[in-house]
């Protein structure tokens, strides 16, 4: 993916921290597109005796995700890079594992969104790290509050599987 800030800024980092954040708010861009697409694919589709519990957190995960596509997509043009946030562009970037269409019954498919949740929470932690070395705090803060969103989700999920 390219990390080239084409537009100039009066944004006083360097055009390096600039390249190093931009690529890495694109990377996560792909994998919450992804995901906010996987969890509302499970809405739309999952079954079983806790249909309506599922279809409505699903739908509400979906409404968060959907608001820190546009923060992250937002970053990284501030910084004079170009979001890159297609469907086919996350397609062609998103590190998450592919959608199951075999799986569609209540417990399996909260497992399935679970561990996609793991995983972005997994890297967006990463990210705070990485945003701060490269010199970005406030990138380091939208990955913090990231983190911390995913983290609740991820509880939310969890608390149908586990008992």
């Amino acid at each position: 993916m390219a990390t080239k800030t084409p537009f100039k800024t009066r944004n006083d980092m360097s055009a390096t921290t600039r390249n190093t954040v931009v690529g890495l708010l694109n990377q996560h861009l792909a994998d919450l597109s992804d995901l906010y697409s996987q969890v509302k694919q499970a809405h739309w589709n999952v079954k079983g005796p806790n249909f309506q519990q599922l279809h409505e957190l699903f739908d509400m995960l979906a409404g968060i995700v959907i608001g820190h596509i546009d923060i992250v997509a937002e970053r990284v043009t501030m910084l004079g890079g170009i979001a890159h946030g297609t469907v086919r562009m996350a397609s062609e970037n998103s590190r998450l594992a592919p959608y199951d269409e075999e799986i569609y019954q209540d417990l399996e498919v909260a497992a399935m969104i679970a561990d996609r949740y793991a995983t972005v929470a997994e890297s967006a932690r990463k990210a705070i790290d990485e945003a701060d070395e490269a010199g970005d705090m406030d990138s380091a803060d939208l990955f913090t509050a990231l983190s911390r969103d995913l983290d609740k989700g991820l509880w939310f999920i969890e608390a149908h599987l586990q008992g």
